[in-house]
């Protein structure tokens, strides 16, 4: 019976212990439990998928791009070998040819690296100034503000030849802070400076000295660009509020601004910003997962501390660097060494800038990997600019533009875009805030691209400056800007440009799957737990050990420093160049078809492509390495609360929003300016998209005609705004309460007429818009449309 009462005894231990195991696996609540369970078999499945999709793309772009690129050598070899056959008995010549060719063509590629150095020196000892190619005055220190810093307010001086018009609106442009100075925006007379100053507009450049003041804080820089923009609003009274472009970092920092000063902003305009920089898409785009692998915020905390609590920009322009090494570190000298006479302008211009390193101190850097880069939470409504101060880009009123593309291996179209969706419950949220989101895509424009001197950015920022005023008056809405046919040469030259209606689900799509974003959620919680570590750790210690000294020896020992500085004056070594340059100077060009000169640029290729192929392979290592470390599902887990974004507000809770109730109550007010408007609106919900001569038709009679033309341009956007608001919650009463608002006859019949002009010839018209209009009659008791209306029936009436 012991025996029995033991076996007893050990059958209920065995049945608690397999009780305890199923409520370990399953939880209390075996429903949770189960659903816990089924989420990380989910989560699991995701991290494989994503896994298996990033071997197969990156496996697949490896093979087709080096395979087509092998292919392309061999008419390079056959070439080679043809040149041979061609030279015969004159073989040893056309070596001996070659070698005195290359050897003057290397002597003087080394006196334009020389000169790089030199320039290099000037460049530093003068604080590195901003690279701009055209003459400036400073007009506002930020040194002088209160609080200060190192930015400060430039007027760009126009060229001889060119006149500004007083009454057109001015641009500040906002250049990046990302390592270099001031300038690329202005860089050459083709950038976004010179299509603004070609058509007559007054300039501003938002420029920063190379070191910042004295706990100085991005929240300093974002006061002191408010104050740029209010100082240029006092020099140009008469003129609409000024449009503010930014550049790469400067485009988020532009966002900021316009988010924390709704208003004194025009439409700001944000070229290959990342504002939302988790997003990318998988097989390409590797440099978001350096939060990952290489350590998050304490990293630059480390930099900064060496520092002596200021960052090095150097360190960043590194980071550039290596997203291309074979351009970087081989390409761009090759191509100076093939021309270095015809080369060494346009190679040192840009190595001016390129190589001009600015510091940041360690508050300003750790904000931006903090709150943008490695936290992203500008776009979760969680970045807050100072202690108490959140900033949200729902507050900006202005139009926003943004211009990126799919050629931008730093900024690609996803980090310039997903913030939007992320922001949004969906397109109509951005009607009832209020704001025009215009976005426009490119398929091949790089980042640098986007704002220096590729014929492509430059079609398309001048078009931009020329539809300003026409994008003002769209219907709040998330739009697709389009430009399409050219028309005329040279400075004649003109784009049809449309306006497409998009969803997020358009935007969205251009991403697919944002799975891997939860792996970067992960590592935005290990960041903050990383950086607590090191701040009460080692933070300490290395402080004790850093003085000046060692914090100037490791900003001037920078790989990046050094290699200019090797080739300049200060080494002795590099005297011989000067003399040895101008010995070689000149001389007769090498025949393009002798065969040894084929035979270099054969190798060159071959070089790019092994150090391409090294970086590939790189960047498919490290997208592997990131997704098998941080998309399993305990890392999905662990970055949960930091993977929660906004919460997005509902259809009711919109309908609810105080501006739209306060327009529907006013729906039957109002009186021709109001109905004109109201009825365009409606007629703009007929139509998936906005011709450029319909949208200008409807800009010139919304600022050019009177009654429209006495608004301002704050009075003509709200009005624009509630409108909207009436015709999106209440379509039906929109149009059963036009008669109220045109009571006398003849105002009826010049407002229908007035709304007829801008969609033109009838036979023109969508079906839906001739239908539309036929209501507007009905309602409004007036005889079917019958004729078209080709002219502006309220020309002359001008005030």
């Amino acid at each position: 019976m012991a025996k029995a009462g033991e076996a007893r005894s050990m059958e209920g231990a065995f049945s608690a212990d397999a009780d305890l195991d199923a409520r370990t696996l399953i939880g209390a609540d075996p429903a949770r439990g189960f659903a816990d369970m089924a989420e990380s078999y989910d989560h699991a499945s995701n991290a494989a998928e994503l896994l298996m999709n990033s071997v197969s793309l990156q496996s697949q772009k490896i093979s087709q791009t080096h395979s087509q690129r092998t292919r392309a050598h061999m008419p390079r070899l056959t070439g080679i070998a043809d040149a041979m056959n061609a030279s015969g008995a004159n073989l040893s010549g056309a070596f001996a040819d070659y070698l005195r060719d290359a050897a003057r063509r290397w002597v003087r590629t080394l006196d334009v690296l020389r000169e790089r150095g030199d320039i290099f020196l000037e460049h530093e000892a003068a604080g590195c100034p901003p690279v701009l190619a055209y003459d400036y005055e400073r007009i506002v220190d930020g040194r002088d503000l209160t609080p200060a810093c190192n930015y400060e307010l430039l007027r760009i001086l126009p060229p001889d030849g060119v006149e500004l018009s007083s009454d057109k609106r001015p641009y500040i442009i906002i250049d990046p802070r990302a390592g270099h100075g001031g300038g690329i925006g202005g860089f050459k007379s083709e950038s976004q400076v010179g299509v603004a100053l070609s058509s007559g507009h007054p300039v501003y450049f938002v420029s920063f000295r190379r070191d910042p003041e004295p706990n100085q804080t991005l929240a300093h820089v974002t006061r002191a660009e408010a104050e740029f923009v209010r100082e240029v609003q006092r020099r140009h009274p008469e003129s609409p509020k000024p449009i503010v472009v930014g550049n790469c970092q400067g485009g988020w920092a532009t966002l900021l601004l316009a988010a924390t000063n709704p208003d004194i902003t025009g439409p700001i305009v944000l070229n290959g910003a990342p504002v939302a920089p988790w997003s990318g898409k998988v097989g390409q785009d590797p440099m978001r997962y350096n939060g990952g692998l290489l350590g998050g915020t304490w990293q630059p905390m480390f930099w900064s501390d060496l520092g002596g609590g200021q960052f090095d920009g150097a360190h960043l322009v590194m980071n550039f660097e290596q997203l291309n090494p074979s351009r970087n570190y081989f390409g761009k000298y090759y191509d100076l060494f093939t021309d270095p006479d015809g080369g060494r302008q346009r190679f040192l211009d840009f190595e001016r800038w390129w190589g001009g390193f600015f510091i940041l101190n360690e508050p300003e850097i750790r904000w931006i990997v903090d709150e943008l880069f490695v936290g992203n939470k500008l776009v979760k409504n969680q970045a807050q600019l100072e202690p108490g101060h959140t900033i949200d880009v729902k507050a900006v009123k202005a139009p926003i533009i943004i211009f990126t593309s799919f050629g931008d291996n730093i900024t690609p179209p996803q980090q310039a875009l997903n913030w939007i969706v992320d922001s949004y419950a969906d397109e109509e949220e951005i009607r009832v805030r209020g704001q025009r989101i215009v976005y426009m895509l490119h398929d091949q424009v790089g980042h640098l691209g986007i704002f220096v001197s590729s014929k492509i950015a430059r079609k398309e920022h001048s078009e931009v400056a020329s539809t300003l005023k026409t994008i003002e008056t769209l219907r709040p809405g998330l739009y697709e800007m389009k430009i399409e046919d050219v028309q005329g040469e040279g400075v004649e030259k003109t784009f049809l440009v449309s306006f497409h209606d998009r969803t997020l689900g358009d935007i969205r799509a251009i991403d697919g799957s944002r799975k891997e974003e939860a792996g970067l959620a992960a590592v935005a919680r290990l960041s903050e737990m990383q950086a607590e570590a090191y701040d009460v750790t080692l933070r300490p210690w290395v402080k004790a050990m850093v003085n000046p000294a060692l914090s100037e020896a490791t900003r001037t020992l920078h790989p990046l420093r050094l290699q200019r500085a090797m080739f300049s004056r200060n080494n002795p070594a590099s005297a011989w160049i000067g003399a040895m340059a101008g010995a070689y100077g000149g001389g007769k060009p090498l025949d393009q078809e002798n065969p040894f000169i084929k035979a270099e640029r054969a190798w060159a290729a071959l070089v790019e492509q092994q150090m391409d192929l090294w970086r590939d392979t790189r960047d498919a290592l490290y997208e592997a390495s990131f997704l098998a470390l941080w998309t399993n599902p305990f890392a999905v887990a662990f970055g949960k609360p930091k993977a929660v974004g906004r919460p997005l507000i509902s259809e009711v809770e919109l309908r609810a929003l105080p501006e739209v109730q306060a327009a529907l109550a006013h729906i039957d007010n109002g009186g021709f300016i109001e109905a004109v408007v109201r009825m365009l609106i409606l007629l703009a919900d007929n139509r998936g998209n906005v011709r450029r001569d319909r949208l200008e038709r409807s800009s010139h009679v919304l600022t050019q005609d009177a009654p429209f033309s006495s608004l301002s341009a704050d009075e003509r956007m709200r009005i624009i705004h509630e409108q909207s608001l009436i015709a999106e919650f209440d379509p039906e009463r929109a149009i059963e309460t036009l008669p109220l608002l045109l009571p006398r006859k003849a105002e009826r019949e010049k407002a229908v007429a007035v709304v007829q002009f801008i969609p033109g010839k009838i036979d023109e018209m969508a079906p839906g818009t001739l239908a539309m209009l036929q209501r507007f009659h009905d309602v409004l008791g007036l005889p079917p449309v019958t004729d078209d209306v080709t002219a502006d029936p309220l020309a002359g009436s001008q005030e």
